[in-house]
């Protein structure tokens, strides 16, 4: 019987957990350390009393970026299948979190099984779920309805949750001041700020914050502070509205973790490359260096069908300089549900965003296996590079398309490989091109 409630609550104590020791095992560090960072609300280890599947991560300063696979269904998009496929692949190709985002019909029966079988940890954003679980239109709905919500997926094993709190009236009078060109572009962050202009009530997760503590406590769940008024285009980016909003998630955070409540921050969005940096240090400065976990940013707006690719850039950008925990973008964003290979493009993707920073901010071993490829090249052992390399399967594909002649290189160079050409001459052989040997 464990005499703490919260991952927090116990650092506070001076307890390590046993997902305390598990999450030091995977970063190569201590578990007095990682101790220690939850403490101070540095790291969360998202992991509900009620996730018996989980294999616990840690998200943090000092740790690898971490990376998470949106799925689930909507009205247009209804195959439970489908999405289960879509978690094996993201399982197989490492995320660490999947966030079940089903907006449409009654979701819980997939989203248990979910839970039942993920070691990754689950995310999802109750605002989402209310109007298909309650069965209820927008305007109908009450506060107690949301706090309903967030505490029938916090009973059903959910690991962290966006709550939309920060959009308070102050945070809508700064937006409503300052134009914008795409205006909201955060679901959840629309469906509230659309139900205080009907109501005119106060965003109720915001008003009944204590509340929502209260479940969150229970189940240990953490909570991701969600930016409704984050960019939805470059131009919209470090605005009145975004920085007032995250004004108030620094105090909610700092709220939080009186309550012993882990918390996450989530940030843009769409933002230019030479705003990222100074956005992350902004974000960790008010929000008291909590973990902060990105959409992107998507770079340039310009390129449907490659969005992985212009959130991939932002996301490396952003990871080096202080983020912790990477939202996958798939190559469907802005355009439709994706699909099974929309996934994995989106998972690799920010995958080599995550890796990419981690080897920037010189996270212990994030060298590694790039050195074992290294090695597996220069010695031009292709069965060894396929093993390496973190999606085998494409790699072996792309190589046996053209196979050549001789297996010691591809067929871009042939005999003109330059690592050849080297080892040959390094082992005291003689290089001929024009005789056949």
């Amino acid at each position: 019987m464990r005499n703490y409630k919260t991952q927090m609550e116990a650092a506070k104590k001076g307890i390590i957990t046993p997902e305390m020791k598990i999450v030091a095992e995977k970063e190569y560090t201590t578990p007095e350390k990682i101790m220690a960072s939850v403490a101070k609300g540095e790291v969360a280890i998202p992991c509900n009393i009620h996730h018996t599947s989980i294999s616990p991560e840690g998200i943090g300063a000092g740790l690898r970026t971490k990376i998470n696979v949106n799925l689930g269904i909507s009205g247009d998009c209804k195959n439970y299948d489908v999405e289960m496929q879509k978690v094996d692949m993201a399982l197989k190709f490492g995320a660490e979190a999947i966030m079940d985002l089903s907006n449409y019909g009654k979701t819980n029966t997939f989203r248990r099984e979910l839970i039942a079988k993920s070691p990754a940890m689950i995310g999802t954003v109750p605002m989402y779920d209310a109007i298909g679980y309650l069965e209820k239109d927008l305007l109908e709905i009450t506060a107690e309805d949301f706090l309903r919500v967030v505490r029938a997926h916090a009973e059903e094993g959910v690991d962290f949750m966006t709550i939309h709190a920060g959009i308070n009236r102050r945070a809508v009078e700064a937006f409503m001041r300052d134009k914008r060109k795409m205006n909201i572009v955060s679901r959840g962050g629309s469906l509230l700020f659309a139900w205080m202009m009907m109501t005119g009530n106060e965003n109720p997760f915001y008003e009944y914050y204590d509340k929502v503590l209260d479940i969150l406590e229970e189940f240990d769940v953490t909570i991701s502070l969600g930016d409704a008024l984050r960019p939805g285009c470059i131009d919209d980016a470090t605005d009145a509205g975004q920085i007032s909003e995250l004004i108030e998630l620094g105090a909610l955070t700092e709220r939080a973790w009186e309550r012993n409540v882990q918390v996450m921050v989530e940030g843009p969005g769409h933002m230019a490359m030479n705003e990222i940096a100074a956005n992350m240090t902004l974000q960790k400065r008010i929000c008291h260096n909590a973990p902060f976990y990105v959409l992107g940013p998507l770079v340039t707006d310009i390129f449907p069908g490659y969005d992985h690719i212009t959130s991939a850039i932002g996301g490396a950008i952003a990871a080096a300089s202080g983020a912790d925990f990477l939202c996958y973008v798939t190559p469907a964003e802005h355009l439709r549900l994706p699909d099974l290979n929309d996934v994995k493009e989106g998972i690799i993707a920010s995958r080599i965003a995550a890796h990419a920073a981690d080897i920037a901010k010189g996270v212990p071993h994030a060298r590694e296996q790039d050195n074992a490829m290294a090695e597996a090249r220069h010695k031009v052992d292709w069965e060894e590079m396929f093993k390496v390399a973190v999606d085998p399967e494409k790699a072996r594909a792309y190589f046996e398309s053209t196979p050549p002649a001789d297996r010691h290189t591809c067929s871009m160079c042939g005999k003109m490989c330059a690592v050849r050409t080297t080892n040959m001459i390094l082992e005291g052989k003689t290089v001929e091109f024009c005789t056949e040997k």
